[in-house]
């Protein structure tokens, strides 16, 4: 295991987290198979799982800086086209067109509507709150971007298209679940082996979109199964 040696004026904190870097696999994998970031493995393992990227031809990639998530499809994918939005600047990335804006903002629905020119197969969402450390706070901003997520995706699915999202520990709460049940046939949480033991994100993964047409009536469903 390699060492940092603590270095003056920098934080305890920071020699570890850089520590942490030095030793993780998947960062060492990331470097050597050129993607941008580690995560890119988590969604190459939750495509293993739930095969989320057989057959598609638009994807929209919520959150895409730095590009990871969008690498993985377009190498995986190599015909897809792939729209990202992201507060923070990306990279460019072939064959993918991003747009550096915050995704809350009331316009960027309809700038992705506009960038993607059509029905989306994949909606993507590795999107994170900003944490204050509060738990409560911090799981209802989480949960208001995956619902925000949520609603923009059945905006721009194709019948049969999926939607997935970062949530934190314990997943979904049962009435957003519920509610994807509504517009989706399966409904199912993941932890990827990517992600870190010790963080507390998992993944939401909405399978089988039951089409727009099907978005009547109101208020939300019945209870759902956490992860």
């Amino acid at each position: 295991m390699k060492r940092i040696r603590t270095a003056k004026g920098r934080k305890p904190s920071s020699t570890r987290w850089l520590e942490r870097q030095l030793n993780d696999p998947y960062v060492r994998r990331a470097k050597a198979e050129n993607y941008r970031s580690r995560a890119a493995f988590k969604l190459i393992e939750l495509d293993e799982r739930f095969r989320l990227l057989k057959g598609v031809k638009a994807v929209v990639d919520l959150g895409i800086a730095p590009g990871g998530w969008s690498q993985v499809v377009r190498r995986k994918v190599p015909q897809s086209a792939v729209v990202g939005i992201d507060l923070l600047p990306t990279d460019p990335i072939d064959g993918v067109t991003i747009l550096q804006m915050d995704f809350m903002n009331d316009d960027a629905p309809d700038r992705l509507k506009e960038a993607l020119g059509g029905d989306a197969d994949l909606v993507l969402s590795d999107m994170a709150a900003n944490t204050v450390g509060h738990q409560q706070t911090d799981h209802l901003r989480t949960m208001a971007l995956v619902e925000a997520g949520l609603l923009f995706a059945t905006e721009v699915l194709r019948p049969g298209g999926t939607y997935v999202a970062k949530v934190l520990a314990g997943g979904a709460d049962n009435q957003l679940v519920a509610e994807m049940k509504r517009h989706f046939a399966t409904v199912k949480h993941a932890k990827p082996p990517a992600s870190r033991k010790d963080s507390s994100e998992w993944y939401v993964i909405a399978q089988g979109f039951k089409g727009r047409e099907s978005d009547k009536g109101s208020g939300w469903a019945g209870p759902a199964e956490g992860p």
